[in-house]
């Protein structure tokens, strides 16, 4: 069973939406291909076109690639939202035009020279009346240009038929040809070959292959602190430096656990995020937006700088990313860079936050207000963001226990940061640190 789960994964997914009829003879076809071993077929017919996006919705995050039964469809589709996989569909063409004129010959004893036509090209019925030596010029003809054009084909047929110019109608939509049977207009549907459709199939598992190939290829980010966010000095004993790795460490992994990424660090003040292309497309709005920068912008209130690198190798996605990195220090990390397999270099701008209107009552907030006056007194070096009980209860001239109270009610602001705890040399409380968040309360 597990066997069977790998290779399902690792083959093509291609999805199939359109009418029932034509959904179903692809997946016949499809299925007995040789290449068929290959891909998977997920079928989504429906009923109406105003249903093809919904239908393709269901099956979107399932399938590697789409492949629309028409152009029709395939319109309708991109406008009612954005399609995430790549998408084809099946042409619309003078092959299907050669078998239907013969069944309406032979079965309907229409006249082929006196026939309404949509959907198809002028140069295409052309092609296909030189073929089988028939005069176009009694041949009426309206083609398809996006889905505007389509809503106008009943018409277009029954007025034709009605003053008899025409003997039947001919026609690609399904929806098109019932509504003509019920006003009893001659009609018949232009079917694609089964050799279109195998065309049509090869392409879309060429499309499907090529996005697997690209969402696989390897991207690193790097996130490395701003200058202005790092401290003035390293080492075990500077507990808000070890306090801000652990957060900003925090604040990467909970991004990077949606896109299925690893976080590492590099050194000090940066780490290393390995994703893919396309999770990495999937969690930056297909490349639209920066990865990480709000969050820990917001989570941690530190400024980075982050550089995202492509590449068919880690060492090729390194060596961009570090380009990337330098291109965003120089910009003073307000957008991320991205530098690609052919070294193009795109800048990622900040997430657009809705406005959030503060209220002045928050701004002048009682544990705002004492924020600033322990800074007041502190200094601006970051180790001086580190106080406790004591040190607060001497620059408010409070008891340790009030202080301990207006520490707390700091941190429920989110203007400081509990640090762990220090054991005192002698037997008491062990002592409590606490990091103020000066670049929140200042802002």
């Amino acid at each position: 069973m597990e066997r069977l789960r790998s290779e399902t994964r690792s083959r093509v997914t291609i999805g199939v939406v359109g009418p029932h009829d034509l959904v179903e003879q692809i997946m016949s076809i499809g299925a007995d291909l040789p290449a068929a071993a290959d891909w998977r077929l997920v079928g989504a017919p429906h009923a109406e076109e105003h249903e093809t996006y919904e239908k393709f919705c269901k099956i979107a995050d399932s399938i590697d690639v789409v492949l629309f039964t028409g152009p029709l469809q395939h319109d309708l589709a991109r406008q009612s939202g954005e399609l995430p996989v790549p998408a084809t569909f099946v042409p619309v063409n003078g092959s299907g035009l050669y078998s239907s004129l013969l069944r309406g010959v032979l079965s309907h004893g229409i006249d082929p020279a006196r026939v309404s036509i949509d959907s198809i090209s002028a140069a295409d019925v052309r092609e296909a009346y030189g073929e089988i030596g028939v005069s176009t010029d009694h041949v009426h003809l309206s083609e398809y240009d996006q889905p505007e054009s389509a809503r106008g084909f009943i018409g277009f047929h029954e007025k034709l038929y009605r003053q008899g110019d025409t003997t039947a109608a001919l026609t690609t939509i399904r929806t098109v040809a019932k509504k003509l049977a019920a006003a009893q207009v001659p009609v018949l549907r232009m079917l694609p070959t089964p050799h279109t459709l195998r065309l049509a199939l090869n392409t879309a598992a060429l499309l499907g292959t090529g996005s697997r190939l690209e969402e696989s290829q390897i991207a690193i980010v790097l996130v490395e602190l701003a200058a202005s966010a790092r401290p003035s000095y390293s080492g075990p004993g500077n507990y808000w430096q070890q306090e801000l790795k652990l957060s900003l460490q925090q604040a990467l992994l909970a991004e990077a656990r949606l896109m299925g990424a690893t976080v590492v660090p590099r050194d000090e003040n940066s780490y290393v995020v390995t994703a893919t292309v396309g999770s990495l497309s999937q969690a930056t709005d297909g490349f639209r937006a920066a990865p990480f920068i709000d969050r820990i912008r917001t989570d941690v209130g530190v400024a980075v700088e982050v550089g995202i690198g492509l590449g068919n190798t880690a060492r090729d996605a390194d060596s961009n990313a570090m380009l990337a990195v330098e291109k965003a220090r120089n910009a003073d990390a307000t957008a991320a860079f991205l530098v690609g397999l052919d070294g193009t270099v795109l800048s990622l701008p900040l997430r657009r936050r809705r406005k959030v209107e503060v209220s002045e009552p928050a701004v002048t907030s009682k544990a705002a207000k004492v924020l600033e006056r322990l800074v007041e007194r502190l200094g601006d070096g970051p180790e001086a963001r580190v106080v406790d009980a004591e040190i607060v209860a001497d620059i408010l001239s409070i008891a340790p226990r009030s202080a301990r109270r207006v520490l707390q009610g700091l941190v429920e602001e989110g203007l400081a940061w509990p640090m762990p705890t220090v054991r005192a040399a002698q037997a008491g409380r062990p002592r409590q640190p606490y990091r103020l968040v000066m670049e929140r309360s200042l802002r």
